[in-house]
């Protein structure tokens, strides 16, 4: 199987997306980008997806991975920031798979920018809790446990003065408020520790676009963990989508095979997808617990 994906990144004004290579996290192509329907319901935002990946010339078998502004359990959309809210309860892998006729795996977006750090930036080979905290109009978040994603994490919506964290501390708080950096870095300070304090993590990654000036305020907190800034930035959600389409393909097609059945998904494409995900899953529950097994061993 060829290393290379196809990522999109679905926004509340853009659309972007390009084909992967997997093998070195670069972008195969120059990224195209459309704007965001509006309003952004689930057919608009399903046909600009085809529309950008027909724009390339891409193989029939290249998987897909989407970010989406929402929690995404089993493919379904359980909630809607920043898209029409008639995508909540939307099976939004089954609908784009059948809109553009490739295998398409959906991920939170602040969860796809996590799985790019960690493959090819700054969480690479680092065990134990990684956080990865994105800033930007609010604060989103990704936690790996040695690796391993654990979705749909929520924690710029911790509690701080009494209300979401990111409504004290975002970088659009910051801007909105004309704070300095030193002030904006206080606030920080309070959430990180706070954070620090729930998780003890090894590492904290920040994103989000005002981490291209992180020497202005990381270097302002301190924290027992070790705080660094994110590496891919702006393309970092259609790589982490593109590289969780391929690992998502892969553990499908493991997964027919073992229980017998082709891998092609045409017929009853829907059911036997998710019989497929419910089998790969219960796989990678049962590695990780032999996993824990030796580690316990090993004590």
């Amino acid at each position: 199987m060829s290393k290379k994906a196809f990522g999109i990144d679905i926004g509340g004004s853009g659309i972007k997306g390009a084909p992967v290579d997997l093998a070195t996290g670069e972008l195969l192509a120059e990224r195209v980008r459309i704007a965001t329907p509006q309003p952004s319901t689930p057919d608009a935002v399903a046909d600009t997806v085809a529309e950008l990946i027909a724009s390339f010339d891409i193989d029939d078998d290249m998987p897909v991975g989407v970010t989406f502004p929402a929690v995404i359990q089993a493919g379904v959309a359980q909630t809607a920031a920043n898209v029409d809210k008639a995508w909540i309860g939307t099976d939004v892998d089954a609908l784009l798979t059948k809109r553009t006729g490739h295998d398409v795996f959906v991920v939170n977006d602040a969860d796809a920018a996590g799985i790019a750090e960690m493959t090819f930036g700054a969480g690479q080979d680092t065990s134990g809790v990684v956080l990865v905290v994105t800033l930007g109009t609010g604060v989103g978040s990704a936690t790996f446990v040695d690796g391993r994603l654990v979705p749909n994490t929520e924690l710029g919506h911790l509690l701080l003065h009494g209300d979401s964290a990111e409504k004290y501390m975002a970088s659009s708080i910051r801007e909105k408020e004309d704070l300095d950096w030193e002030t904006w870095a206080g606030r920080l300070q309070e959430y990180f520790s706070h954070v620090e304090f729930l998780f003890s993590p090894t590492r904290i990654i920040v994103g989000g676009g005002v981490s291209k000036k992180h020497q202005k305020f990381l270097p302002l907190l301190d924290l027992k963990t070790e705080i660094v800034p994110a590496e891919l930035r702006n393309e970092a959600g259609i790589v982490g989508a593109a590289a969780l389409a391929r690992h998502e393909q892969k553990s499908l097609k493991k997964a027919a095979k073992k229980a017998g059945k082709t891998s092609d998904g045409k017929s009853d494409e829907k059911s036997a997808k998710k019989a497929a995900k419910k089998a790969a899953e219960k796989s990678e529950q049962q590695a990780g617990e032999k996993e824990k097994v030796k580690r316990e061993a090993a004590k």
